[in-house]
Protein backbone atom coordinates (compact mmCIF):
# COMPACT_ATOMS: atom_id res chain seq x y z
CA UNK A 1 0.00 0.00 0.00
CA UNK A 2 1.41 3.44 -1.01
CA UNK A 3 1.58 6.22 2.07
CA UNK A 4 -1.13 8.10 -0.04
CA UNK A 5 -3.52 5.46 0.17
CA UNK A 6 -3.05 5.08 3.89
CA UNK A 7 -6.45 5.11 6.21
CA UNK A 8 -4.81 8.21 8.58
CA UNK A 9 -2.03 10.55 7.85
CA UNK A 10 -0.84 10.69 11.74
CA UNK A 11 -1.27 8.19 14.88
CA UNK A 12 -0.67 9.74 18.25
CA UNK A 13 1.13 6.32 19.57
CA UNK A 14 0.79 6.74 23.57
CA UNK A 15 -2.26 8.99 23.82
CA UNK A 16 -3.39 7.90 26.84
CA UNK A 17 -0.19 8.94 28.72
CA UNK A 18 0.79 12.89 30.07
CA UNK A 19 2.49 14.15 26.87
CA UNK A 20 0.30 11.99 24.16
CA UNK A 21 -2.89 13.21 25.93
CA UNK A 22 -1.02 16.68 25.20
CA UNK A 23 -0.32 16.14 21.71
CA UNK A 24 -3.66 14.86 20.69
CA UNK A 25 -5.51 17.93 22.54
CA UNK A 26 -3.01 19.88 20.71
CA UNK A 27 -3.96 18.60 17.09
CA UNK A 28 -7.80 19.04 17.84
CA UNK A 29 -7.52 22.30 19.13
CA UNK A 30 -5.31 23.72 16.38
CA UNK A 31 -7.18 22.35 13.67
CA UNK A 32 -4.98 20.33 11.82
CA UNK A 33 -7.16 20.70 8.82
CA UNK A 34 -7.74 18.16 6.46
CA UNK A 35 -5.50 15.59 8.39
CA UNK A 36 -6.49 12.30 8.98
CA UNK A 37 -5.56 11.29 12.42
CA UNK A 38 -5.78 8.59 15.22
CA UNK A 39 -5.01 7.95 19.17
CA UNK A 40 -2.88 4.83 19.96
CA UNK A 41 -2.45 2.96 23.14
CA UNK A 42 -2.67 -0.23 25.07
CA UNK A 43 -6.09 0.10 26.16
CA UNK A 44 -9.06 1.00 24.46
CA UNK A 45 -11.02 1.98 27.35
CA UNK A 46 -8.51 4.73 28.33
CA UNK A 47 -8.30 6.12 24.49
CA UNK A 48 -12.27 6.16 24.51
CA UNK A 49 -11.85 8.33 27.74
CA UNK A 50 -9.14 10.85 26.12
CA UNK A 51 -11.13 11.39 23.08
CA UNK A 52 -14.50 11.86 25.33
CA UNK A 53 -12.49 14.12 27.73
CA UNK A 54 -10.89 15.96 25.34
CA UNK A 55 -14.23 16.16 22.77
CA UNK A 56 -12.13 14.64 19.79
CA UNK A 57 -14.41 14.42 16.96
CA UNK A 58 -15.50 10.79 15.98
CA UNK A 59 -13.48 10.86 13.43
CA UNK A 60 -10.74 10.47 15.65
CA UNK A 61 -10.13 6.42 15.27
CA UNK A 62 -8.93 4.57 18.74
CA UNK A 63 -6.04 2.09 17.88
CA UNK A 64 -5.07 -1.12 20.07
CA UNK A 65 -1.31 -1.52 20.27
CA UNK A 66 1.27 -2.50 22.86
CA UNK A 67 5.02 -1.17 22.67
CA UNK A 68 6.56 -5.08 22.66
CA UNK A 69 3.81 -5.85 20.18
CA UNK A 70 5.74 -6.59 17.01
CA UNK A 71 3.53 -7.90 14.51
CA UNK A 72 0.44 -5.20 15.97
CA UNK A 73 2.81 -2.50 15.56
CA UNK A 74 3.45 -3.97 11.84
CA UNK A 75 0.35 -3.98 11.08
CA UNK A 76 -0.38 -0.53 12.59
CA UNK A 77 2.22 1.49 11.05
CA UNK A 78 0.96 0.28 7.71
CA UNK A 79 -2.27 2.16 8.22
CA UNK A 80 -0.62 5.67 8.00
CA UNK A 81 1.58 8.13 6.71
CA UNK A 82 3.22 9.06 9.96
CA UNK A 83 3.33 8.27 13.68
CA UNK A 84 3.86 10.46 16.58
CA UNK A 85 5.67 8.69 19.35
CA UNK A 86 5.50 9.52 23.49
CA UNK A 87 6.51 6.05 25.16
CA UNK A 88 9.46 6.23 26.71
CA UNK A 89 11.91 6.01 27.88
CA UNK A 90 13.05 4.83 23.95
CA UNK A 91 15.62 2.79 25.31
CA UNK A 92 12.84 0.34 26.83
CA UNK A 93 10.16 0.70 24.74
CA UNK A 94 11.17 2.27 21.53
CA UNK A 95 13.04 -0.07 19.24
CA UNK A 96 9.85 -2.28 17.57
CA UNK A 97 8.09 0.90 17.02
CA UNK A 98 10.87 2.63 15.63
CA UNK A 99 11.86 -0.87 13.46
CA UNK A 100 8.48 -1.48 12.27
CA UNK A 101 8.44 1.50 10.66
CA UNK A 102 11.78 1.97 8.88
CA UNK A 103 10.74 -1.25 7.36
CA UNK A 104 7.14 -0.41 6.71
CA UNK A 105 7.99 3.07 5.07
CA UNK A 106 5.97 5.12 7.52
CA UNK A 107 7.24 8.18 8.87
CA UNK A 108 8.32 8.46 12.52
CA UNK A 109 9.32 11.34 15.12
CA UNK A 110 9.73 10.72 19.10
CA UNK A 111 11.04 12.76 22.29
CA UNK A 112 13.99 11.07 22.59
CA UNK A 113 17.03 12.42 24.31
CA UNK A 114 18.81 9.49 24.85
CA UNK A 115 22.19 9.21 23.04
CA UNK A 116 23.18 5.79 23.68
CA UNK A 117 19.68 4.33 22.27
CA UNK A 118 20.01 6.48 19.67
CA UNK A 119 23.79 5.73 18.31
CA UNK A 120 22.34 1.99 18.71
CA UNK A 121 19.54 2.47 16.30
CA UNK A 122 20.86 4.49 13.77
CA UNK A 123 23.05 2.17 12.28
CA UNK A 124 20.01 -0.60 12.61
CA UNK A 125 17.71 1.88 11.28
CA UNK A 126 19.53 3.51 8.29
CA UNK A 127 19.17 0.94 5.80
CA UNK A 128 15.87 -0.36 6.47
CA UNK A 129 14.85 3.51 6.02
CA UNK A 130 16.29 4.16 3.56
CA UNK A 131 15.37 0.95 1.72
CA UNK A 132 11.46 1.79 2.68
CA UNK A 133 11.61 5.40 2.25
CA UNK A 134 10.67 6.07 5.56
CA UNK A 135 12.06 8.96 7.19
CA UNK A 136 13.17 8.79 11.04
CA UNK A 137 13.45 11.60 13.04
CA UNK A 138 14.22 11.72 16.44
CA UNK A 139 14.81 14.18 19.20
CA UNK A 140 11.42 16.28 18.39
CA UNK A 141 11.12 18.34 21.43
CA UNK A 142 12.48 20.74 23.63
CA UNK A 143 15.62 18.57 23.08
CA UNK A 144 16.81 19.04 20.93
CA UNK A 145 14.42 21.59 18.33
CA UNK A 146 15.35 25.00 19.74
CA UNK A 147 19.08 23.94 20.05
CA UNK A 148 19.25 22.32 16.64
CA UNK A 149 16.92 24.80 14.44
CA UNK A 150 18.74 27.74 16.39
CA UNK A 151 22.00 26.75 15.15
CA UNK A 152 20.28 26.06 11.27
CA UNK A 153 18.62 29.60 11.56
CA UNK A 154 22.01 31.26 12.80
CA UNK A 155 23.82 29.55 10.06
CA UNK A 156 21.71 30.21 7.51
CA UNK A 157 21.77 33.84 8.42
CA UNK A 158 25.46 34.11 7.82
CA UNK A 159 25.46 32.73 4.78
CA UNK A 160 23.23 35.48 3.38
CA UNK A 161 25.00 37.86 5.24
CA UNK A 162 28.79 37.35 5.37
CA UNK A 163 28.71 34.65 2.46
CA UNK A 164 30.68 31.74 4.50
CA UNK A 165 29.60 29.85 7.63
CA UNK A 166 30.17 30.68 11.49
CA UNK A 167 33.15 28.67 12.22
CA UNK A 168 31.79 28.56 15.96
CA UNK A 169 28.55 29.06 17.54
CA UNK A 170 27.87 29.19 21.28
CA UNK A 171 23.98 28.34 22.87
CA UNK A 172 23.44 30.22 25.95
CA UNK A 173 20.22 29.53 28.05
CA UNK A 174 19.04 32.78 29.10
CA UNK A 175 16.02 32.62 30.51
CA UNK A 176 14.05 28.69 31.68
CA UNK A 177 10.73 28.79 33.52
CA UNK A 178 9.24 25.21 33.46
CA UNK A 179 9.65 22.00 33.99
CA UNK A 180 11.19 19.31 32.84
CA UNK A 181 9.28 16.11 31.76
CA UNK A 182 8.93 13.09 33.91
CA UNK A 183 10.14 11.01 30.88
CA UNK A 184 13.23 13.18 30.38
CA UNK A 185 13.96 11.72 34.19
CA UNK A 186 13.19 8.25 33.45
CA UNK A 187 15.23 8.47 30.41
CA UNK A 188 18.16 10.11 32.34
CA UNK A 189 17.45 6.89 34.94
CA UNK A 190 17.94 4.69 31.93
CA UNK A 191 21.01 6.02 30.52
CA UNK A 192 22.57 6.22 34.04
CA UNK A 193 21.60 2.22 34.63
CA UNK A 194 23.15 1.46 31.10
CA UNK A 195 26.33 3.37 31.80
CA UNK A 196 26.79 1.46 35.44
CA UNK A 197 26.26 -1.80 33.74
CA UNK A 198 29.05 -1.20 31.09
CA UNK A 199 31.28 1.43 31.99
CA UNK A 200 32.74 1.74 28.54
CA UNK A 201 29.32 3.54 27.43
CA UNK A 202 31.07 6.19 29.12
CA UNK A 203 32.87 7.39 25.66
CA UNK A 204 29.72 7.78 24.05
CA UNK A 205 28.40 9.94 26.44
CA UNK A 206 31.11 12.48 26.31
CA UNK A 207 31.83 12.33 22.44
CA UNK A 208 30.15 14.90 21.32
CA UNK A 209 30.35 13.41 17.84
CA UNK A 210 28.88 10.00 18.69
CA UNK A 211 25.95 10.03 16.18
CA UNK A 212 27.71 11.80 13.83
CA UNK A 213 28.11 8.51 11.61
CA UNK A 214 32.01 7.92 12.56
CA UNK A 215 33.17 11.34 11.90
CA UNK A 216 35.47 12.52 14.18
CA UNK A 217 36.11 16.06 14.13
CA UNK A 218 37.85 18.58 16.61
CA UNK A 219 38.03 19.07 20.37
CA UNK A 220 34.87 20.31 21.51
CA UNK A 221 35.01 22.51 24.73
CA UNK A 222 33.75 20.29 27.43
CA UNK A 223 30.58 22.87 28.85
CA UNK A 224 31.55 21.34 32.45
CA UNK A 225 32.82 24.22 34.06
CA UNK A 226 32.07 27.80 35.22
CA UNK A 227 33.52 30.33 32.93
CA UNK A 228 32.96 33.99 31.68
CA UNK A 229 31.81 34.21 28.11
CA UNK A 230 32.86 37.33 26.73
CA UNK A 231 30.91 36.92 23.48
CA UNK A 232 27.58 37.61 25.63
CA UNK A 233 29.57 39.75 28.86
CA UNK A 234 28.54 36.66 31.26
CA UNK A 235 28.93 34.01 33.65
CA UNK A 236 27.62 30.38 32.60
CA UNK A 237 27.49 27.09 33.94
CA UNK A 238 26.64 23.61 32.94
CA UNK A 239 23.40 22.98 30.84
CA UNK A 240 22.13 19.36 31.25
CA UNK A 241 20.57 18.66 27.94
CA UNK A 242 23.91 19.88 26.49
CA UNK A 243 24.50 16.24 26.37
CA UNK A 244 22.27 15.55 23.69
CA UNK A 245 21.79 18.61 21.91
CA UNK A 246 25.51 19.14 21.06
CA UNK A 247 25.12 15.45 19.34
CA UNK A 248 22.54 16.63 17.53
CA UNK A 249 24.00 19.32 16.35
CA UNK A 250 26.57 18.06 14.97
CA UNK A 251 24.53 14.70 13.21
CA UNK A 252 22.83 18.03 11.65
CA UNK A 253 26.30 19.16 10.56
CA UNK A 254 27.55 15.85 9.01
CA UNK A 255 24.35 15.01 7.75
CA UNK A 256 23.83 18.09 5.50
CA UNK A 257 27.62 17.43 4.53
CA UNK A 258 29.41 19.70 6.61
CA UNK A 259 27.90 22.95 5.78
CA UNK A 260 29.51 24.87 8.31
CA UNK A 261 32.86 22.86 8.04
CA UNK A 262 34.68 19.95 9.04
CA UNK A 263 35.99 21.94 11.84
CA UNK A 264 32.58 23.55 13.49
CA UNK A 265 32.93 23.84 17.10
CA UNK A 266 29.30 24.37 19.33
CA UNK A 267 29.56 24.84 22.87
CA UNK A 268 26.23 25.26 25.37
CA UNK A 269 25.53 26.81 28.68
CA UNK A 270 23.42 28.19 31.05
CA UNK A 271 23.55 31.69 31.53
CA UNK A 272 24.08 32.32 35.48
CA UNK A 273 23.85 36.25 35.29
CA UNK A 274 22.63 39.39 33.25
CA UNK A 275 25.23 40.35 30.78
CA UNK A 276 27.79 42.85 32.57
CA UNK A 277 26.52 41.22 36.18
CA UNK A 278 29.70 40.47 37.59
CA UNK A 279 30.64 38.59 41.17
CA UNK A 280 27.10 37.28 41.19
CA UNK A 281 27.15 35.80 38.13
CA UNK A 282 30.23 34.32 38.64
CA UNK A 283 29.23 32.51 42.52
CA UNK A 284 26.13 31.10 40.49
CA UNK A 285 27.86 30.54 37.57
CA UNK A 286 30.63 28.23 40.35
CA UNK A 287 28.06 26.76 42.51
CA UNK A 288 25.78 25.62 39.49
CA UNK A 289 29.58 23.64 38.28
CA UNK A 290 29.92 22.03 41.77
CA UNK A 291 26.55 20.98 42.22
CA UNK A 292 26.51 19.05 38.58
CA UNK A 293 29.30 17.55 39.44
CA UNK A 294 28.30 16.51 42.98
CA UNK A 295 24.76 15.35 40.76
CA UNK A 296 26.49 13.04 38.16
CA UNK A 297 28.38 11.34 41.05
CA UNK A 298 25.20 11.12 43.23
CA UNK A 299 23.23 9.34 40.16
CA UNK A 300 25.86 6.74 39.70
CA UNK A 301 24.50 5.58 43.56
CA UNK A 302 22.28 3.02 43.56
CA UNK A 303 20.41 4.34 46.51
CA UNK A 304 20.00 8.35 45.35
CA UNK A 305 18.77 6.90 41.98
CA UNK A 306 16.00 5.16 44.03
CA UNK A 307 15.26 7.65 46.31
CA UNK A 308 14.90 10.54 43.06
CA UNK A 309 13.00 8.04 41.24
CA UNK A 310 10.37 7.20 44.74
CA UNK A 311 9.97 10.76 46.05
CA UNK A 312 11.62 13.88 44.35
CA UNK A 313 10.96 14.17 40.29
CA UNK A 314 7.92 14.19 38.32
CA UNK A 315 7.00 10.70 37.09
CA UNK A 316 5.99 9.84 33.73
CA UNK A 317 2.50 10.55 33.38
CA UNK A 318 2.36 13.23 35.51
CA UNK A 319 2.66 16.83 34.59
CA UNK A 320 2.00 20.72 35.76
CA UNK A 321 -1.02 21.60 35.00
CA UNK A 322 -2.48 24.01 32.17
CA UNK A 323 -2.05 27.43 34.36
CA UNK A 324 1.96 26.57 35.31
CA UNK A 325 2.71 24.99 31.70
CA UNK A 326 1.40 28.50 29.98
CA UNK A 327 3.09 30.46 32.48
CA UNK A 328 6.43 29.04 31.29
CA UNK A 329 8.85 30.25 28.99
CA UNK A 330 12.88 29.88 27.58
CA UNK A 331 15.00 31.85 25.80
CA UNK A 332 18.38 31.06 24.01
CA UNK A 333 21.15 32.91 22.44
CA UNK A 334 23.11 31.25 19.76
CA UNK A 335 26.28 34.01 18.97
CA UNK A 336 28.65 32.91 16.26
CA UNK A 337 31.91 34.54 14.46
CA UNK A 338 33.39 34.70 11.57
CA UNK A 339 37.14 34.08 10.99
CA UNK A 340 37.16 37.83 10.81
CA UNK A 341 35.96 38.67 14.02
CA UNK A 342 32.26 39.36 12.61
CA UNK A 343 30.02 38.39 15.25
CA UNK A 344 25.94 37.17 14.57
CA UNK A 345 23.50 36.39 17.14
CA UNK A 346 19.91 34.57 17.30
CA UNK A 347 17.29 34.42 19.31
CA UNK A 348 15.14 31.52 19.69
CA UNK A 349 12.02 32.38 22.54
CA UNK A 350 9.11 29.69 23.53
CA UNK A 351 6.32 30.84 24.88
CA UNK A 352 5.25 27.86 26.98
CA UNK A 353 6.98 25.98 29.53
CA UNK A 354 9.63 23.46 28.07
CA UNK A 355 8.86 19.97 29.23
CA UNK A 356 5.38 20.02 28.10
CA UNK A 357 3.43 22.94 26.73
CA UNK A 358 6.17 23.48 24.15
CA UNK A 359 7.27 19.98 23.63
CA UNK A 360 3.68 19.03 22.68
CA UNK A 361 2.95 21.48 19.79
CA UNK A 362 7.00 21.17 18.75
CA UNK A 363 6.49 17.26 17.91
CA UNK A 364 3.15 17.64 16.80
CA UNK A 365 4.46 20.65 14.16
CA UNK A 366 7.57 18.49 13.16
CA UNK A 367 5.55 16.08 11.99
CA UNK A 368 2.85 17.86 9.93
CA UNK A 369 6.06 19.38 8.72
CA UNK A 370 6.99 16.27 7.10
CA UNK A 371 3.94 15.11 6.12
CA UNK A 372 3.03 18.66 4.47
CA UNK A 373 6.13 20.85 3.89
CA UNK A 374 8.92 18.17 3.16
CA UNK A 375 8.70 15.77 0.20
CA UNK A 376 10.80 12.74 -0.48
CA UNK A 377 12.47 14.19 -3.43
CA UNK A 378 14.38 16.83 -0.79
CA UNK A 379 14.67 14.04 2.82
CA UNK A 380 14.54 10.57 1.48
CA UNK A 381 14.62 8.00 3.34
CA UNK A 382 16.93 7.56 6.40
CA UNK A 383 17.48 8.26 10.10
CA UNK A 384 17.31 11.78 10.07
CA UNK A 385 17.47 15.05 12.94
CA UNK A 386 14.94 17.53 12.99
CA UNK A 387 17.50 20.41 11.28
CA UNK A 388 19.05 18.57 8.62
CA UNK A 389 15.34 16.93 7.74
CA UNK A 390 13.11 20.19 7.67
CA UNK A 391 15.75 22.77 8.09
CA UNK A 392 14.20 26.32 7.63
CA UNK A 393 11.12 24.97 6.60
CA UNK A 394 10.39 23.65 9.92
CA UNK A 395 11.61 26.89 11.79
CA UNK A 396 9.10 28.75 9.51
CA UNK A 397 6.10 26.68 10.29
CA UNK A 398 7.08 26.41 14.07
CA UNK A 399 7.23 30.50 13.97
CA UNK A 400 3.67 30.41 12.41
CA UNK A 401 1.99 27.79 14.43
CA UNK A 402 4.27 26.78 17.68
CA UNK A 403 4.88 29.52 19.31
CA UNK A 404 8.52 29.62 18.59
CA UNK A 405 10.34 32.92 17.78
CA UNK A 406 14.01 33.09 15.65
CA UNK A 407 15.50 36.72 15.36
CA UNK A 408 18.65 38.14 14.91
CA UNK A 409 19.82 40.34 17.86
CA UNK A 410 20.23 43.86 17.04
Amino acid sequence: MTQDRREFDLVVFGATGFTGRLVAEYLHLSGAAGVRWAIAGRSLDKLAKVRDELHLPPSVALLKADAGDADVLKQLVARTRCVITTVGPYQLHGEPLATACAEGGTDYVDLCGEPLWMARMIPRLTPLAEASGARIVFSCGFDSIPFDLGVVYLQAEAQARFGAPLPEVRGRVARLKGTFSGGTFASLMETVEAVRRDPALVKQMVNPFALADGFKGPKQPSGQEADFDDWVDAWCGPFVMATINTKNIHRSNALRGHPWGRDFIYSEKLLTGKPGQGDKGRKKAIALARFTKLQNLALGFGPTRFLLRRFVLTQPGDGPDAAAREAGRYEVWFTGRTDEGQQLRAVVKGDRDPGYGSTCKLISETALCLLQNVGRDATPGGVWTPGAAMGLALVRRLQQRAGLSFEIAA
